[in-house]
Parts: C-alpha cells; sequence; structure tokens
C-alpha cells in the first residue's frame, strides 16, 4: 500500500492561486492507482494469511476487494460531488460538520501512513538480507539486527524527505512495473509447477486452521489482514485536481485498478498454495514479509531467488517513502490550519521543506518499531500490518457513514455524476467496522498501538487548543478554516 500527499485544507476555491495542472488521463491514473494498491501489502501480509486460512489463501483476497470496491463506491460519489485534494477529512467535514471528527479523520489517516511506513521497512529489512544470504553474501540476521536496518532506513527517508522530493507519475509506472514484475515471477512459478503436474489443486479449498478460530473467524481475521493489500486505491481521490474529466473517468479506473489488483493477488495465492501446499502455508505465518521470497526459493531450480528478493526491497522502499511524504505533510497541513501546534508547520528556509513534521513523524516511526521489536513474542510485519488495516478500516467507516449522509442532504444539480446505491454504503460501513472489531484476531499490541497514537493526537490537539487560548485569547476549540471556506460547486467544469 502507497499514500499520497494530502493538503488538508484542499482548495479553498480563490481564484487567487493557479489551478493544479489536469495531466492524468485515464491509462496513467489507472497505472497510478494500481501501482498504489499493489505496494508493500502483498509481500507483507502473504504469510500471516496464509497462517489463519491454509489453501483458502485466496479466498481473504477476494472478501478484502469484495467490501474495498464497496467503499470504492462511496469515494467515488464523493469525489465526484467534491473534486478537491482532501480526501477522507473533507468529506467527514462536510457531512458532519465537526471539526474535532474531521481532525481524528485526519490524523488516522496520517498515523496510517507512519504505521504502513515502519511495516514496508521492516519487510525491507527483511528482504534485504534474504537477498544476502541467497547470493551468500551474509549470514543469517539477529532479530536486533533487522531491527536496526528498519530504523536506519526511517533515518534515511528522513534525510530524503528533508532534500525534497517531487512525486512523479512517471516514476510511479517505473514502480508499478516493477512490482508487478515480482509478483508475476511468483505466479509464473507457480503455474509452472501445476504444469508440470505437481500441484493438487483440490488443495485450494482445503482449510487448515492455523490459529484454531474456526472458518469463520480465521476467514475473517484474515481478510481484515488482507484489507492491507487492498488499500491505496483512496489515496488517488487526492489527484482528483490533476486528472482530465475525472468525474467521467474516475469510475471505471478505479473498479479496473481494484479489479487488476484482485486477479494479482488471488493468482499468487493460487501459486503459494500450488509450490508450497496448505500445511506448509501455515507454517510460514512467522516468516511475514519474507513468504513469497520462501515460495519463489522452494519453487524453482533457477537463481531467481537471488533476485527476487531485490525486486521487493525496491516496491516496499517506495511505498514507504510515498507513505513517510503523506503523513509528514498532513502533520504539516493540520498545523498550519493550527489544529496542531503551530511549530510543526515549521519549514526549512533552503529546502522548504516541513522539518519539524517530518522529525516528528520519523521519531513516531522510530519508537513504533522500537515497541514493537521490544517484545521477542511480537512479530513486527504483521501487527503494525494489522494496525495500518485497523486505522483504514476506521476511516472507511466514517467515509462510508458520510457518503449516507450527504446522499440525504444533496441538492438537485444539471450534471449527472456516479452515484452509489442507497443500500451500499452503510452496508460497507458495517463490514468495515466487523473487520475492524474486536473479534478479529489481532494481537492486543495493535489496539495499544492504534490508540496509543490516537492519544497522541488527541494530546497535540488539546494542547493546540490551549496555546490558541493563550496566544489569540481565542476560546474556540481548533478548526479547519480552509475546509469551512471550501466551496465546491460541482456543476463546474473541472476541465
Amino acid at each position: 500500500m502507497t499514500s499520497s500527499t494530502t493538503d488538508v485544507g484542499g482548495s479553498t476555491g480563490s481564484h487567487d492561486q493557479p489551478e493544479l495542472k489536469r495531466v492524468m488521463g485515464p491509462r496513467l491514473l489507472l497505472l497510478f492507482i494500481v501501482g498504489d494498491i499493489l505496494g508493500a501489502g502483498v509481500y507483507a501480509v502473504t504469510g500471516q494469511m496464509a497462517g489463519y486460512v491454509g489453501g483458502l489463501l485466496w479466498l481473504p483476497f477476494l472478501l478484502a476487494f469484495v467490501v474495498a470496491t464497496m467503499t470504492a463506491f462511496s469515494y467515488l460519489e464523493l469525489v465526484t460531488k467534491y473534486p478537491a485534494a482532501a480526501g477522507a477529512a473533507l468529506y467527514t467535514h462536510k457531512a458532519f460538520g465537526v471539526h474535532f471528527l474531521t481532525f481524528i479523520v485526519a490524523f488516522a489517516v496520517a498515523c496510517s501512513g507512519i504505521t504502513s511506513a515502519s511495516t514496508s521497512a521492516a519487510t525491507l529489512s527483511q528482504n534485504l538480507y534474504a537477498g544476502l544470504e541467497a547470493n551468500g553474501w551474509s549470514d543469517a540476521p539477529s532479530e536486533a539486527t533487522i531491527t536496526l536496518v528498519a530504523m536506519a532506513f526511517i533515518v534515511l527517508l528522513a534525510i530524503i524527505n528533508l532534500r525534497g522530493v517531487g512525486e512523479s507519475v512517471k516514476f510511479n509506472i517505473v514502480l508499478t512495473l516493477v512490482e508487478a514484475t515480482a509478483l508475476c515471477i511468483v505466479i509464473g512459478i507457480g503455474f509452472s509447477v501445476i504444469a508440470q503436474g505437481d500441484a493438487d489443486m483440490s488443495e485450494l479449498v482445503d482449510f487448515q486452521d492455523g490459529s484454531d478460530l474456526g472458518l469463520l473467524f480465521a476467514v475473517t481475521a484474515a481478510t481484515s489482514v488482507a484489507f492491507f493489500a487492498m488499500v491505496g486505491f483512496e489515496d488517488s481521490v487526492n489527484m482528483v485536481e490533476e486528472t482530465k474529466e475525472p468525474e467521467r473517468i474516475f469510475p471505471r479506473t478505479m473498479f479496473l485498478g481494484l479489479g487488476i489488483a484482485v486477479v494479482l493477488y488471488m493468482l499468487v495465492a493460487v501459486a503459494v498454495i500450488s509450490v508450497i501446499g496448505p500445511e506448509r502455508a501455515t507454517t510460514i505465518y512467522e516468516e511475514g514479509g519474507r513468504a513469497l521470497v520462501t515460495v519463489v526459493d522452494e519453487g524453482s531450480d533457477l537463481p531467481v531467488e537471488k533476485v527476487f528478493p531485490f525486486l521487493v526491497v525496491f516496491a516496499v522502499a517506495n511505498t514507504a517513502l510515498i507513505n513517510m511524504l503523506m503523513a509528514s505533510r498532513l502533520i504539516y497541513g493540520m498545523a498550519k490550519q493550527r489544529v496542531l501546534p503551530k511549530q510543526l508547520g515549521t519549514v526549512l528556509p533552503r529546502r522548504r521543506t516541513p522539518w519539524v513534521a517530518i522529525g516528528f513523524t520519523t521519531l513516531l516511526a522510530i519508537l513504533l518499531i522500537w515497541y514493537v521489536t521490544s517484545d521477542p513474542d511480537s512479530n513486527i510485519v504483521i501487527n503494525l500490518g494489522s494496525t495500518t488495516a485497523l486505522l483504514l478500516l476506521c476511516v472507511f467507516a466514517i467515509v462510508n457513514i458520510a457518503c449516507s449522509v450527504l446522499k440525504s442532504k444533496r441538492a438537485d444539480h444539471d450534471k449527472t455524476f456516479f452515484t452509489a446505491p442507497v443500500w451500499l454504503p452503510p452496508l460497507a460501513a458495517v463490514l468495515c467496522l466487523y473487520l475492524a472489531g474486536p473479534w478479529v484476531d489481532r494481537d492486543g499490541i495493535v489496539y495499544k498501538i492504534a490508540g496509543g497514537l490516537m492519544a497522541i493526537g488527541v494530546g497535540l490537539w488539546l494542547v493546540t487548543w490551549l496555546l490558541n487560548r493563550v496566544t489569540n485569547k481565542d476560546d474556540e476549540p481548533p478548526h479547519f478554516s480552509d475546509i469551512d471556506h471550501m466551496d465546491i460547486d460541482p456543476t463546474d467544469d473541472p476541465r
């Protein structure tokens, strides 16, 4: 999963500033969405999912796709109604008008970027050493070494972020091709095994309960995990102001992107079970981010296992970078809106990068990695990936509810926009909340991490309120002034 940089304030509708250039047509938008979804998720969580369901590994991907697609209906209705780059925070504010709730949603999205980047850093570290081992360049590293490399990578991302990184759609195309190539290698190995008659296809419906939860709750837990691999489509709404005719091309492009991703994921699942079988699949649970490397290593006599880990490293590295870019810019945007301490909005004079926000998000990521790995029984990839999914499931539930609320408030317009069926957003909200519920088999540390991050946000919000009262004698709680004045007329020609 990756995330694009988001401005909480969005566009104020002022004509004093030039509009963003609309450069993305359907092909570039499709590559952006597919690349955004593929990201690090499938590399990080496949082993954990297999540990729950064995041969039914393909099913959680399919169910996560269904829930994600239902949520995409809500995003599509809202992005064509409010074509501004503020995403979930804008939709929440338009529906409820509660600044604190808008803040919680925006901060949760920022935190999901930090946990996702931390997951990617751990996955990168594991696969880097897998590649070094495969080529005989290193012995098996200790857990402490894996942790230190992950932390060092987060620091490296901060240095790159401080220098300033321009996001390029063309670079995203290269990334997408690398990610797809790595997955196609896994798929190719799996189908080679099938073609040679060495796979038992009946194993694809062989449920192996590696978690002792029973079929329903094992599939539920695996689907919640799989959701981490399906997110990313929602980030494309932040590109709406740079997309040509968004109300026309967004719906079909987003659905096509989701479809391509789930087909690749399900084929990967088939390949994994074909190569190692359902019983072995349940034992790669603890291998986390190295599960696909294990499949490549065991399924092919070719030296592809010497290269594959480095393809994974490349794919997850950019995922982590984009997520840290997004998180730091969101924190910066909230500081500029005075809903977080204004010091977090401090910019380097020469580089013009938000150095305090970058330092804050980097520190949170490092502390997360340290906290999770301080428990010897905790798996960093599994727990931080689960935290990302939990945060985004809650955000998606709110977006689905917001879509339902805004349906009743919607005025008539001359143009016809994308509309989700009336019953779909409430159902999607219920499913998102179900997958986020405590009955899902998550480690308790996941809820501690998510709760702790949100507590930090609320604490900073309260500090900001007190500082505003002291310095400005302002009794009002922190609020998003730009969103308050964001008047978006969906009947305006967006071209």
